[in-house]
Order: C-alpha cells, then structure tokens, then sequence
C-alpha cells in the first residue's frame, strides 16, 4: 500500500535528491512485527538528522517491509497507526514522508514492493524526477541495500538494526560506506554538500 502526500519541492544543496528510509532497526528500534503504537521508539538523533535532510534539499520516502500482515500477526491499520505514532514522535512538520510504501507481502509471496523490489523506489524517482545520484536507499538490513542497487541510486548500511559494523564488513563489498546511524549519514551529506566542489 502506498500513501502519497502531495508535499512541495524542498530546497537546499542537494535539492532534486532524496532519503529513502527502512523504518524498523532504521527510525525506530526493531522489536519485530511490532503492532502495538506504543512500542515505537525512535532511534536517538532520527529525528534531527530528519530535519537536517529537509534542510539539504531531500525528499524523504519510507518504505517498510511489514510481512506480519501476510502472516496474520496484524491489519495494516495497526501498521499505519504505528507509522502515524512514529511521526508524532518525529515532532517535524506533518506529513514527515512524501509517500509510504507498506509491503504487506511475505518472503514467499509473489514480489511487489517488498524489498529488495525497487519497484517504490523507481516510480519515486520517475513521478518526482529526481536524480538518481543524489539519492541514497538507508536500512539496517541486505534487502535494503539491494532494493536501491537495483533501482540505481545510492546505498547506506546502519548499524542501529540487524547487523554492527562487523557483521555488515562480512557482508559488503570492501569500501562500502557502513554508518554508525542515520545521524552520521546525513552530517556527512551535509559536510560533502557544502564543500566548493560539491
């Protein structure tokens, strides 16, 4: 399920760009098919690095696997009510995301827009017309990282999820980026945006 919110172009350095964020072990702390608002916690510094990356330029999406609702653990409205307590939590400007995309799907369903699918992402891209290098796929997970490898744009590895530092090195290429958490990503978009030859 995908939510629009018809939001205006941001501006800034990295305008034309955008974030698209995983939301459990990325946003918020991953207690697994969570249902129940009240077990969103934010991740420390989410909230500001949001911020920050408004600031830049970037669009932000969420896009979130949710494979409970194929499983009969929940509906998607406890999903969409935890999406909505994750932005009252945020305390940024409401809506927080220029689209939500829900894949309800589970890992043995036929693949829509469950990740690593870079069907969300693509057609992001395409409606907003946004360029393709100045935008980044950030999750705590491999599926993640594929679904913006796959779509062509950029690719962030926290480690506020699934895996550490040393468990995502086993996994990765040898020199790709992996970031303590989303609040280091953002500084250092910012620090690179704002050099001359940026």
């Amino acid at each position: 399920m995908i939510t629009l919110h018809d939001l205006p172009p941001p501006t800034g350095p990295l305008a034309g760009g955008a974030l698209f964020l995983d939301r459990d072990g990325t946003l918020n702390f991953d207690l697994h098919y969570v249902s129940d608002p009240a077990g969103i916690e934010l991740i420390p510094g989410v909230a500001g690095a949001l911020r920050a990356a408004r600031a830049l330029g970037l669009r932000l999406f969420l896009h979130t696997n949710q494979s409970g609702i194929a499983r009969g653990l929940f509906q998607l409205a406890d999903v969409d009510r935890c999406n909505a307590r994750l932005e009252e939590l945020l305390g940024l400007p409401r809506p927080v995301f220029d689209a939500v995309c829900v894949a309800p799907e589970g890992p043995d369903d036929p693949q829509v827009y469950r990740k690593p699918s870079p069907r969300f992402i693509r057609e992001c891209v395409a409606r907003h017309q946004l360029a393709p290098e100045r935008c980044w796929m950030v999750g705590d997970r491999e599926s993640d990282l594929e679904s913006g490898r796959l779509a062509g744009i950029g690719t962030a590895a926290v480690c506020t999820g699934k895996h550490d530092a040393a468990a995502w090195r086993q996994l990765l290429p040898a020199g790709t980026p992996v970031w303590p958490s989303l609040t280091e990503l953002v500084a250092a978009l910012a620090a690179g945006a704002a050099r001359p030859d940026a």
